[in-house]
């Protein structure tokens, strides 16, 4: 561990050496790493481009529970062993672990969080002297920075993303996480709906900024189709709906199945490929494909597993639709990615999703467990003749670079604050009021 932290300052002090502007210490725990390569990969997105601006580390803490040897028998990637330190596209990542009861005792996860990081960001502030905690979904994470923020005297931030409905369900995490919002120097949000839903907690309108995610324009661009679907072993006269994400119940691809018998009826040459693997939220693989045995579809559902980044294109492009009958979404990364590739989107009317697929020329929106109206939707989109140059246009005007500026303008204005008072509890109580 040593060695690594060794490596690990030296390379702090190179970003402090090439970079202005406040140092940024992002904290979440919801971020890739060797193991899990596709976890939160909305975060590294975002924050990844802000580290390319300014000098930045990431902690990204990994639950520990005493037993897990014992769980991981039966469930064998639950809470994965995560290395202390990597580097990833130039910038030291950290996970530092924290005592978490699976299932139980929940709102006790940011307490842990904050008690097993701060030796961590303690260590990391000896040769890079964080000016900003920025924590990423507001509990346990933004409960967890604003503890660290008053152990150390730094200002914090919180991103809000798709949880602000649950946490108004449970009375301990409701309160915690209303508390962390109010003392955070600002809380970004990327979504509307996310911003609307901390507003109905409690929180001030005016104390929330939204910042849309953005997409990638350099990895995200139509390719050719035919040659996409060659590279996936597609067949090449066939209409296909696309779907990404991890395999779990929320992300609804068991209510997309279920539409295929009817729509196989209509579109006998219809194909469903869906690109996505197990997450911490659960792992819904062996559910899904006893589904497509049941329904008898086999011929026309393709599980590509995880797919790199990289590699995504490929598979939008391959495509004639993409379809995503989530339960709940902040801002769905994957709408504007699949919009690069010359996509139209069928999704639920939940969360962000609204703002994402803006207008009918984007795609088609259903309610959220209206079967028939999914089935419907999917109908209706594979027979129309979309404009697609104008849904690579729409994503190309929601590109990061029009992201990622306003959050470098909100952690400058933060640091200004800061910096302007000595720095102590006097701080803590008043970067709300600056």
């Amino acid at each position: 561990m040593n060695a690594a932290i060794h490596q690990a300052d030296g390379l702090a002090r190179n970003a402090r050496a090439c970079a202005d502007g406040p140092r940024i210490l992002v904290f979440t725990s919801v971020y890739p790493n060797s193991v899990q390569r596709n976890f939160g990969l909305f975060v590294r997105a975002r924050m990844s481009r802000v580290g390319a601006l300014l000098p930045m580390v990431v902690v990204a803490p990994v639950a520990w529970f005493p037993l897990l040897g014992l769980i991981r028998l039966v469930k064998p990637n639950f809470r994965p062993a995560v290395p202390y330190f990597e580097v990833q596209d130039g910038i030291e990542v950290y996970h530092p672990r924290f005592f978490s009861i699976p299932g139980y005792f929940k709102f006790l996860d940011g307490f842990f969080l904050a008690l097993g990081s701060v030796s961590t960001l303690l260590r990391i502030r000896k040769s890079f002297d964080f000016d900003i905690i920025d924590s990423h979904f507001v509990f346990p994470d933004g409960h967890a920075a604003s503890l660290l923020s008053q152990w150390l005297k730094r200002p914090f931030t919180v991103t809000l993303r798709g949880q602000i409905a649950a946490l108004s369900t449970t009375t301990m995490r409701k309160y915690l996480s209303l508390g962390a919002l109010r003392r955070a120097a600002k809380v970004f949000s990327v979504s509307e709906s996310l911003r609307q839903g901390a507003i109905a907690m409690g929180e001030s309108a005016e104390h929330i900024r939204v910042i849309g995610n953005g997409v990638d324009l350099d990895n995200f661009a139509r390719e050719d189709q035919n040659q996409s679907r060659a590279r996936l072993g597609l067949p090449r006269e066939a209409r296909i709906l696309i779907s990404v994400g991890g395999l779990t119940e929320r992300k609804g691809f068991h209510r997309v199945i279920a539409t295929l018998p009817e729509l196989l009826a209509k579109f006998p040459d219809l194909h469903l490929v869906i690109a996505g693997g197990p997450s911490p939220e659960g792992d819904w693989e062996q559910k899904l494909k006893r589904q497509v045995v049941e329904l008898g579809v086999e011929g026309a559902v393709h599980f590509l597993g995880p797919v790199a980044p990289a590699e995504l294109r490929y598979v939008y492009s391959a495509g004639d639709i993409f379809v995503l009958a989530t339960r709940m979404e902040g801002w769905a990364n994957v709408f504007l990615e699949a919009m690069a590739c010359g996509l139209p989107v069928v999704t639920t009317l939940v969360g962000g999703n609204a703002e994402v697929v803006s207008s009918p020329d984007f795609g088609i929106l259903v309610p959220y467990g209206d079967g028939n109206a999914l089935r419907d939707a999917l109908a209706t989109a594979l027979s129309d003749d979309w404009d697609r140059e104008a849904i690579i246009a729409y994503a190309k005007s929601n590109a990061w670079s029009t992201r990622i500026p306003i959050l470098i303008e909100e952690f400058s204005r933060i640091d200004q604050a800061a910096s302007s008072i000595e720095r102590g509890d006097a701080v803590v109580n008043s970067w709300r009021d600056t």
